[in-house]
Order: C-alpha cells, then structure tokens, then sequence
C-alpha cells in the first residue's frame, strides 16, 4: 500500500458501533510505502503509522 501527502487514511472499524478512525497523511517516504507520518482527524495529533488489513487509502482530490 502506498499513499502520498494529502491522502486520506480510513481505518474501518468491526464493531457497528464504533464509527471508522479516520486521518491526512503528512509525511510518507520517497516511495509512498509505510510507515507514514498521519494527522488525526478525531484531535489533530500527529504520529507515526504503518497500516493493517482494515486500513484504506483515499487519494485526495
């Protein structure tokens, strides 16, 4: 999975109740790979993640 500055990462949750976690990507390697340099939407911390299998990529627009 790759992903450049200004993606967005979705991290969809399994539990309906529990709504998806969401973030900007802000910093990526010369190769886009992880790990990646996130913004969270839900507080606007920063920091350091590498994606798992519930993890998607939207490039932005």
């Amino acid at each position: 999975m790759r992903a450049t500055v200004g993606d967005r990462v979705v991290i969809a949750s399994a539990h309906t109740d529990v709504p998806a976690r969401e973030g900007e990507v802000v910093g990526v390697s010369e190769q886009g790979e992880p790990p990646w340099q996130v913004r969270w939407s839900e507080d606007d911390h920063e920091s350091v993640y590498c994606p798992g299998p519930d993890a998607f990529v939207e490039p932005r627009q």
